[in-house]
């Protein structure tokens, strides 16, 4: 993956110091609004000495996280699913937190004019994927699923992959690809701002996690579930070797049928975000034939790692979703007691929108950087690192890999997201639990098979 004077390296690591804001009131005001900038300097003005600095960075560092729903997180009509996104709207993310407290300076007002979050190198570097993101991927297809059309997702995705300084990837050269859940190219669903927002997140994460895969974006007509599976399907006979779906809604008894009907594809990683509603199941995360994605919160630490997660949980009503379904049957290679039906989730990656993920968008919103968080961003991240590491076997289903290796995973043992009767169903602890399932990535041992 070649170099690019914007792609920071990852936040664990020291950052070149900048230029500082001239003067302590200065930097205060630029915090009133701060939220989705990174970490910049006024162009005037008197350096600070280092005291003032470590205080207004110290103070730069206590505003709260700020977010919201995207509008496609509440269903527009009966029986449709909602998208598990969440953008940040102020305050400073942890990655602006940390760049302040290490570099003495204070971040830039929030304008979309530079990444708050996460970028490419602090994923690839939290989840032991730098070397594999730089040498794999290639002939590999990524697929997101949503629904309705982003009319702006090729020139969106550019722009972020060029910042980052991922290899091109678009529709003249091959790697990105835009269809129906038809498979049509031209024939497209009707345009959709919030749901846009979801693509733009989606295709984000699996460029970050994977640069050298294809990317190929399926677009449902609606959000129901019959017209999402339809897609999933056409991803696969397009010849995805991950499908990544970043929706979901309340389990019923027809969910059964949508196992067989669109998520039975045996030698295809098809990832699922567990849901943003905190403790409680939801499908298709509780299919048994995919890989259920839980979601942590991701902080830069002073660990051999580099790094520390928990469960995400803002609330009693937000945080990961995790539980024991209420239909699906439970497949051979979950072994847990608790659950006699299917258990969500399998494995996890960062959602907490605190330490949320830099995304470039422009549809709908004023064009530029914005940070998301939700198990939106840990479904697509997961899918990009099962073809990282490799096309899964003829007949096997892809959700057992984790189980088989369990030690190639970061165990996350802290935090919860609600109150249940069985613990582990909601909290934390060592080895298998709901929230986080077996953990986090760390290289890609745990997605092979």
């Amino acid at each position: 993956m070649r170099t690019n004077p914007h792609n920071p390296r990852p936040i664990r690591v020291r950052w070149t110091r900048i230029t500082r804001i001239g003067s302590t009131a200065a930097a205060t005001a630029a915090l009133v609004f701060a939220g989705l900038g990174t970490a910049a300097a006024s162009a005037s003005a008197t350096p600070q000495t280092t005291a003032t600095a470590r205080t207004t960075a110290s103070t730069a560092t206590s505003s709260k996280v700020t977010w919201t729903a995207t509008p496609c997180a509440t269903p527009k009509h009966q029986g449709d699913l909602a998208c598990d996104s969440l953008r940040v709207t102020g305050g400073l993310t942890a990655f602006q937190k940390h760049q302040a407290a290490v570099d003495d300076v204070t971040p830039k007002a929030a304008d979309a004019s530079s990444p708050s979050g996460y970028g490419p190198s602090d994923l690839q570097d939290a989840y032991g994927l730098t070397s594999a993101a730089a040498s794999s991927g290639s002939g590999k297809t990524i697929a997101i699923v949503d629904a309705y059309d982003d009319p702006n997702a090729a020139a969106d995705l550019a722009k972020y992959r060029s910042y980052y300084g991922l290899p091109s990837c678009t529709t003249a050269n091959g790697c990105f690809k835009k269809v129906s859940q038809t498979g049509s190219t031209t024939s497209l669903p009707r345009a959709d701002s919030g749901w846009a927002e979801e693509e733009s997140l989606d295709l984000d994460m699996a460029s970050a996690t994977c640069p050298n895969c294809k990317i190929l974006l399926v677009e449902a007509k609606s959000a129901s579930m019959a017209a999402l599976g339809t897609a999933v399907n056409e991803a696969v006979s397009l010849g995805a070797t991950s499908v990544s779906n970043s929706y979901g809604g309340s389990e019923s008894s027809s969910d059964t049928s949508y196992d067989s009907s669109y998520f039975n594809h045996p030698g295809v990683a098809i990832t699922v975000s567990a849901g943003d509603s905190a403790y409680g199941a939801e499908y298709p995360a509780a299919s048994k034939d995919v890989t259920s994605v839980g979601g942590t919160k991701l902080s830069a630490s002073s660990t051999s790692r580099g790094w520390t997660e928990s469960v995400w949980k803002t609330s009693s009503t937000e945080g990961t979703g995790s539980g024991c379904s209420s239909y699906d049957a439970k497949p051979s290679w979950q072994t847990d007691t608790g659950c006699a039906k299917r258990m969500i989730a399998d494995v996890s990656a960062v959602a907490d929108p605190a330490t949320g993920v830099s995304v470039y968008d422009s549809y709908g919103v004023t064009a530029g950087w914005y940070t998301f968080g939700g198990t939106s961003a840990s479904s697509p991240i997961i899918a990009a690192v099962y073809a990282l590491a490799g096309t899964p076997s003829s007949g096997s289903y892809p959700a057992a890999f984790p189980y088989a290796h369990t030690s190639a995973l970061n165990d996350v043992t802290s935090g919860n997201n609600g109150t249940c009767s069985t613990s582990y169903f909601c909290t934390a602890r060592t080895g298998y639990d709901g929230p986080t399932g077996w953990g986090t990535p760390s290289g890609v041992s745990a997605f092979t098979g």
